[in-house]
């Protein structure tokens, strides 16, 4: 960002022109009707000894308060563009005390899978994953991003957080419109055409969901498939984290495949915790866990690959089979014949 005192003595349009949430300062301040041809400090020294009444503020503290929202807006600007080139798990123990002899480098557009028996670990890794924890869990995993250990800013950054992550149970609390959420989610991100990404968004949700929704529904309306086909559409769309942990996608009532392909399309990095067949061999990898610990890794072969085919197959006619019951008809053919063909 330019100097600051620099920025002071230009026109108010230049400012504008190059720093887009300038705009939205005057906004914040009460100034209507600016007039771009004059600089900050101008402007300033035109407002009104009502004005100055009104909002408590005095010339210099108005002008401070500029160069700390410039500032900040920056911060945030700068970390919104962090990139993510690679993340490492480095293995610690698991529940035996046995040292994971595992060392593993994500990459963004991989889709890794996370698979065990229920209890085994698989949300310990997750939640490592998400802290990117430093050998401070009871697993002593330390997570590196690109090759180096995070800073704390990044690692408990609440306004940029690196992971988003998608569970079970999307609980929603406040008693607003799906449209009103998203809008307030857009305007944190400071997006420039906030109508157009409300619409993108809801009728991206709306693809994936088995249940359409209207952008005027309450989000604690939403069914649970509802639910978790707006958060992956926002996830994918508007959310800047480069890395999304999902935790039990299978039940989640949306067209899981897609949601998948429109995450790894924008580039995340994808974490699965899963025990679906169909999920687990749409992982480039699989992260086998055991006993609390990363037991293996397993890259899905071609073979795999070719079974999966089949089994989108045999899914896809399974959920031709529930959008029936759905709807209230009757299965009343015969249900080895419907399968064969």
């Amino acid at each position: 960002m330019r100097d600051i005192r620099e920025m002071l003595s230009l026109p108010i349009e230049a400012i504008i022109k190059e720093y887009s949430y300038a705009e939205d300062f005057f906004t914040s301040v009460g100034i209507e009707n600016v007039d771009k041809s004059l600089t900050i400090i101008q402007l300033v020294d035109r407002l009104t000894e009502e004005y100055f009444e009104d909002t408590g503020f005095n010339k210099e503290q108005l002008l401070n308060h500029f160069t700390s929202f410039m500032q900040k807006m920056d911060e945030i600007n700068k970390e919104a563009k962090y990139h993510i080139e690679s993340i490492t798990i480095l293995g610690g123990y698991n529940k035996l005390g046995k040292k994971e002899n595992v060392n593993l480098t994500l990459l963004p557009g991989e889709i890794i899978c996370i698979v065990g028996p229920t209890g085994s670990g698989k949300s310990r890794l997750l939640g490592d994953i998400e802290c990117l924890a430093q050998c401070d869990t009871p697993t002593g995993r330390q997570v590196l991003i690109n090759n180096t250990i995070p800073k704390n800013e990044k690692r408990f950054s609440i306004e940029n957080k690196l992971v988003a992550q998608l569970s079970q149970n999307m609980n929603f609390v406040m008693d607003i419109t799906v449209e009103e959420f998203i809008n307030m989610h857009a305007e944190s991100r400071m997006v420039d055409n906030i109508n157009q990404m409300v619409d993108n968004i809801i009728n991206c949700a709306n693809d994936l969901a088995g249940e359409k929704f209207s952008p005027n529904i309450t989000i604690t309306q939403l069914s649970g498939g509802q639910s978790r086909a707006l958060m992956i559409a926002d996830t994918a769309l508007l959310s800047k984290s480069p890395i999304v942990l999902i935790d039990e996608i299978e039940n989640a009532g949306i067209d899981r495949k897609r949601a998948i392909e429109l995450l790894v399309k924008k580039e995340k990095i994808i974490l699965m915790s899963t025990h679906d067949p169909i999920l687990a061999l749409m992982g480039d990898k699989r992260i086998v866990i055991k006993n609390g610990g990363m037991d293996k890794i397993i890259r899905t072969s071609k073979l795999e690959c070719d079974n999966l085919e089949t089994l989108e197959k045999y899914d896809y006619k399974m959920m031709k089979l529930r959008n029936l019951i759905r709807t209230g008809k009757e299965i009343n053919f015969d249900i080895d014949e419907y399968f064969r063909h």
